[in-house]
């Protein structure tokens, strides 16, 4: 992979990771198509996304460290537990749980099996799906200060099937959301903060074995996708927060949809690699 490769990729990884069509299907798709036609991996892809997900914190600086602070504080007893503060920071801790464990248990099929473009075709379509039944039927009543335990569960139970490129972490927690009855920017702006830990201990743990096992990338070209990212993504996430407080996801949907099928007739003639 050359630097104009790496710098692309690192372009489409912050374009995409916030809108709910999955940036790790567009790398591996995008991937096959550039002149060395190969996948970047899930480590390459992993670790971009700690520059997105960087864009994310300094976004929501003010609201992580007042979060941050709540919760720090109920622990030694100072504030109430029922504080919307402390206990947003014990709903993303509760939401983690699920894709850390199910990211470990599925950590090899994370790096193959799970990376076959017939998947993410099929998941492109099938999510997209799922995403128009409940951006359609959703009721849009509650806002975070109603979320539950029980309910940060399901979003992070949604937000582990982004393991598996084409379902998309917003994409998946903001249906879960959706459904459960939540407004289209709170079920954001929830699934902006649960993905935080959990896309910083992948990338951080892919970053750290990938010293010791070098991919297709270097790690310096990693580094400048990871920048472009960064600096996409932090205009990115601010447009699409003001563009769902407004319109609904059905732009989304077509193009899910839309992508799916080209990509399964591509790989039906073989003008691409599955």
């Amino acid at each position: 992979m050359n630097w104009f490769e790496a710098a692309f990729l690192g372009l489409i990884q912050g374009l995409t990771e916030f809108l709910p069509i999955s940036s790790s299907a567009h790398l591996r798709i995008v991937g096959e198509l550039l002149p060395n036609a190969q996948d970047p991996g899930a480590a390459f892809t992993a670790i971009t996304q700690l520059g997105t997900e960087t864009a994310v914190i300094l976004f929501f600086w003010r609201d992580i460290v007042r979060i941050i602070g709540a919760w720090c504080k109920a622990i030694v007893g100072k504030v109430p537990h029922s504080d919307p503060d402390a206990k947003m920071g014990w709903l993303i801790i509760v939401g983690s749980i699920p894709i850390a464990v199910l990211g470990l248990l599925l950590q090899d099929y994370i790096d193959t099996n799970f990376r076959s473009l017939w998947l993410a075709a099929t998941t492109l379509v099938v999510f997209g799906l799922f995403l128009a039944l409940a951006d359609h039927y959703g009721k849009e009543k509650s806002g975070l200060d109603q979320l539950t335990v029980k309910h940060g569960v399901f979003y992070g139970l949604a937000q582990a099937m982004a393991l598996i490129p084409g379902v998309s972490r917003s994409g998946g927690t903001i249906t879960a959301g959706l459904l459960m009855g939540y407004t289209r920017e709170a079920a954001a702006r929830y699934s902006f903060l649960l993905a935080i830990p959990a896309v910083y201990a992948s990338g951080l743990y892919k970053l750290v074995k990938s010293l010791d096992e070098p991919g297709v990338y270097t790690l310096a070209q990693t580094g400048l996708a990871t920048a472009i990212a960064f600096v996409v993504g932090f205009f990115i996430v601010g447009w699409f927060l003001k563009f769902v407080s407004t319109h609904s996801y059905r732009f989304f949907v077509w193009y899910r949809i839309l992508l799916g099928f080209v990509l399964f007739v591509a790989l039906g003639f073989g003008w691409i690699n599955a």
